[in-house]
């Protein structure tokens, strides 16, 4: 009898954890957003003027150098993380007691894990890519990502977002800071790499130290294997997820660089620079939201349906704007970038990969949604089937037309994501089909007049035609309606309240 009490007592805690969880989590939703999308939008504008300043540095050739290693660290990082930093950040979320023997358990883990995959990596630079004198820089580069993602993925499992806020800005600062250092003394390429490195190496501190601080965990070091074996299954998906979310982001990247030269290399990252850019908007947003999604899934199904809808409207409706803007805009863009005149071939590439950038913003509402409802399985397989698309077309496209069929590839592949993703999400799950074009028609119309609008003022310079085409943009969504009362309500809130009552966000009273 005593035990079943006990046990009653531990279930009814986990239940009362996870709840508080949930009401916290929502409480702080719309504010951690509003916080994280400022912090990066600050830490991209200055990433941007500092990718200017280290592409020109470099040149064409030396450049497609560089991001030749960061496509390889890409494709090998799932070897030092295995899928469970995304498992920890949706746990950690669910059973706040545990999270420092989580933790604790991870770093000591992660030792394993990193030393495993800087020898992969040493080995695809040396062999794969040529690039021997890279790898000592490449490897730590690898080591310090690896922890530095891990620590702060704690913010988001307590709703602390604030201290990410916080890394962001002063990670992005450091980079700045030595980047344009080296760029004055025309170090290397593996200069540059050592920059990054000590940036993400003051995250790994940083954190450690709010972490314990401000008691959002007590890290307790331990290896608890049986913690490991039970997670392991788990994770697995999440990292083949990871990994092949990678290859078909990367496939265009090494593909080239073993078809074609380092420069054409350097023309299309530099293209593909503002596309990958904006990637920080959506996943901004998904940071905050999925843990939130986690623990809707647990505790209250009935706002989860709403949440997801309104979380893919929110990215289509910042995503779309974008697509249409970077289409019409793109000559002054590209010579934003083209300081050195050598990327003036980057431009044809960015209008292509411009028309991808509003199924980037959706993809994570579908990725997010499959992890936080424990099908993460069914992510790899959406992640699988677009790798394939990607792979395919890469090779065809690459061998005909270079850094241009890469960009279509590009392209092709996020749209074929999009489709798996939202298909996968309601499989066997009617009651949490997205109707696409019901929450996204209004806002579809308002991107094509601003872009009719932009067409006849491209030739301006594109400090008066940006905010032209938001004014009109926005003028569109308030006359199409669409976003409904509800939701312009949760849009100003953060504005009216310091800490706004964000679980309104999921509750049944707007208009999808």
């Amino acid at each position: 009898m005593r035990g079943g009490t006990s046990t009653s007592s531990a279930i009814l805690a986990a239940v009362s954890d996870t709840a508080q969880a949930a009401e916290q989590l929502g409480r702080r939703a719309v504010t951690n957003s509003v916080m994280i999308l400022a912090a990066r939008t600050v830490s991209r504008v200055i990433s941007l003027v500092v990718v200017i300043v280290l592409a020109n540095a470099l040149g064409d050739a030396n450049y497609g150098r560089y991001t030749t290693l960061i496509a390889y660290s890409g494709l090998v990082a799932v070897v030092g993380d295995l899928g469970f930093q995304s498992l920890y950040t949706r746990e950690a979320a669910r059973n706040r007691a545990e999270l420092g023997s989580y933790l604790g358990t991870l770093i000591v883990f992660r030792v394993v894990l990193a030393a495993a995959a800087a020898v992969v990596l040493a080995v695809a630079l040396g062999l794969g890519a040529g690039l021997p004198s890279l790898i000592v820089p490449g490897c730590a580069l690898l080591v310090a990502t690896a922890y530095a993602s891990l620590l702060r993925n704690t913010f988001y499992s307590v709703g602390r977002a604030e201290f990410d806020a916080i890394a962001i800005v002063a990670e992005t600062l450091i980079q700045a800071g030595l980047i344009i250092l080296g760029a004055r003394q025309h170090a290397g390429v593996a200069y540059y790499v050592w920059a990054y490195t000590a940036s993400f190496s003051f995250t790994v501190v940083y954190s450690i130290v709010v972490i314990q601080l401000f008691r959002l965990g007590r890290i307790r070091l331990g290896l608890d294997l049986n913690l490991i074996r039970s997670w392991l299954p788990l994770a697995l998906p999440f990292a083949l997820t990871f990994f092949l979310t990678n290859v078909y982001f990367r496939a265009g990247f090494v593909i080239l660089q073993q078809l074609r030269s380092f420069a054409e290399v350097g023309w299309y990252t530099l293209a593909y620079k503002p596309f990958e850019a904006l990637q920080f908007v959506p996943l901004a947003i998904q940071t905050v939201v999925y843990p939130m999604l986690g623990v809707y899934f647990v505790s209250d199904p009935g706002r989860l349906k709403l949440a997801y809808e309104r979380f893919f409207k929110v990215l289509v409706l910042l995503g779309w704007p974008l697509t249409v803007g970077t289409f019409v805009l793109v000559h002054p863009i590209n010579q934003i970038f083209n300081r050195s005149g050598e990327f003036a071939q980057s431009e044809p590439a960015l209008r292509i990969l411009a028309l991808g950038i509003v199924f980037l913003f959706a993809n994570s509402a579908f990725y997010a949604m499959l992890n936080a409802t424990n099908r993460q399985g069914l992510n790899a397989w959406a992640t699988g089937l677009a790798t394939v698309v990607a792979v395919a077309l890469n090779l065809g496209a690459i061998l005909l037309f270079g850094y241009l069929g890469a960009s279509v590839a590009t392209v092709v592949t996020e749209a074929a994501l999009c489709a798996f993703g939202w298909w996968f999400v309601q499989l066997r799950r009617p009651e949490l089909r997205l109707p696409v074009l019901r929450i996204g028609w209004r806002i579809l119309a308002a991107g094509l007049a601003m872009g009719a609008v932009l067409y006849p003022l491209r030739g301006f310079p594109i400090i008066l035609t940006v905010p032209a085409g938001f004014a009109v943009y926005a003028g569109a969504i308030f006359l199409l309606r669409a976003v409904d009362a509800e939701e312009w309500r949760l849009a100003t809130s953060f504005i009216r309240r310091r800490n706004p009552v964000a679980q309104a966000a999921v509750r049944g009273g707007g208009k999808g």
